[in-house]
């Protein structure tokens, strides 16, 4: 299970993120000859065949324009994602001096590796739950929120940047943004020819309807509509298929990445067991979920399931990386969950709270009670 680095994995991903840009413009030509074909369907009366053609046509004068609206959506998500997703989740970014708890354990876990540095990011979310975003070196972040800060301990969070390190260094991060750039492209295509399709039947669309081919009423318009609403509907459950087609291993290996780099299976394990069940971002979207630590939001009969269940990660930790599973764990009180921050920082480098060091005398021994009486030749009596 340590996978911390996998070259095959991060090789998959990069052609993944490649096959997945082909996809999104191979889905937006898709798109635009539906609406080119409803178009035709709801102003020309003529045969199916003739129908096809025309929309053919016009795909073909709309490409430069929708390969131009791909590329820039793209650019958008490039350069704004980020900004979009601290909108949605309420995170925002902290250095050092406003978090250095939580900023001492990434940079430690960092520097023990020689990894850049990603940004670090808080919101204030009582959720249970933390996630890496970014598409390139410059861009990559990880927020933490605000409840996951407070419930786990050091040794815990630390488990947890260790696993989203891990997304970063094996491209899922890169790859899981692109999926969702995908959704979002297909999401605003089909929803603007379905508003125009709608809009087009119920507000003077076939009653004005001119001839076409051969001008014979041969009933074509209403094939080609529904074949257009065929292709409309695949090309977005394609762009949902895609994302949930992202392989669930990704979490196993970041899972034994952060294993690999902390030393401590047993803190990953307890951190799932905190984090289980108690991770959902009511605010975020399913895109924002699905880069999560845990996605508690799971499809029917677990077909669409983002991410396997915290049991079947806790398993293959404890077969693979010799870590001990306490089962489903309680979180403390919210007041006790506050003070975790607190004691934290008094723990030692073994997760025990630190104590004064006792006044020794010269042989390891702690003095006894001040001495008194006449001193003898060797120095003052002890009672």
């Amino acid at each position: 299970m340590a996978a911390y680095g996998l070259y095959t994995h991060i090789q998959s991903n990069r052609r993944r993120s490649i096959a997945l840009l082909i996809g999104l413009f191979v889905l937006v030509y898709v798109l635009v000859f539906a609406g080119a074909l409803l178009a035709e369907a709801l102003t020309v009366e003529a045969p199916l065949d003739y129908l096809i053609r025309a929309a053919t046509y016009d795909l073909i004068k709309a490409f430069p324009f929708a390969t131009a609206g791909a590329i820039v959506w793209i650019l958008i998500a490039y350069w704004f994602h980020q900004s979009m997703i601290d909108a949605v989740v309420g995170a925002r970014p902290v250095d050092r001096r406003e978090e250095p708890r939580l900023y001492n354990i990434l940079e430690n876990l960092c520097i023990s590796r020689g990894i850049p540095m990603p940004t670090l990011r808080i919101a204030d979310d009582d959720a249970l739950n933390a996630f890496a975003t970014g598409l390139n070196q410059k861009q990559y972040s990880i927020t933490v929120t605000r409840g996951l800060m407070n419930a786990l301990n050091d040794q815990e969070l630390e488990a947890v940047l260790g696993h989203e390190l891990t997304h970063i260094r094996n491209g899922d991060v890169r790859m899981m943004v692109i999926a969702v750039v995908i959704a979002g492209v297909i999401s605003f295509f089909g929803e603007l020819i379905f508003r125009l399709f709608f809009q087009s039947a119920f507000y003077g669309g076939f009653g004005r309807r001119r001839r076409g081919g051969d001008g014979e009423r041969k009933g074509g318009a209403g094939i080609a509509i529904i074949i257009a609403i065929a292709l409309i509907v695949v090309a977005w459950l394609l762009s949902v298929v895609i994302r949930f087609a992202l392989s669930r291993q990704r979490e196993y290996l970041a899972d034994a990445g952060s294993v690999e780099l902390t030393k401590n299976p047993d803190a990953m394990i307890s951190a799932l067991r905190k984090i289980e069940n108690r991770g959902e971002l009511h605010a975020a979207t399913s895109a924002v979920m699905e880069m999560c630590v845990d996605n508690p939001r799971e499809g029917f009969a677990d077909i669409f399931a983002t991410h396997p269940s915290v049991d079947d990660r806790v398993a293959a930790l404890v077969k693979y990386a010799g870590g001990h599973d306490p089962g489903p764990l309680a979180l403390e009180a919210p007041e006790q969950q506050a003070q975790i921050a607190d004691r934290s920082s008094d723990e030692g480098p073994w997760g025990e709270p630190q104590r004064e060091a006792p006044q020794e005398g010269p042989w390891g021994q702690e003095p006894g009670p001040a001495p008194s009486g006449p001193p003898g030749p060797w120095g003052p009596h002890r009672p």
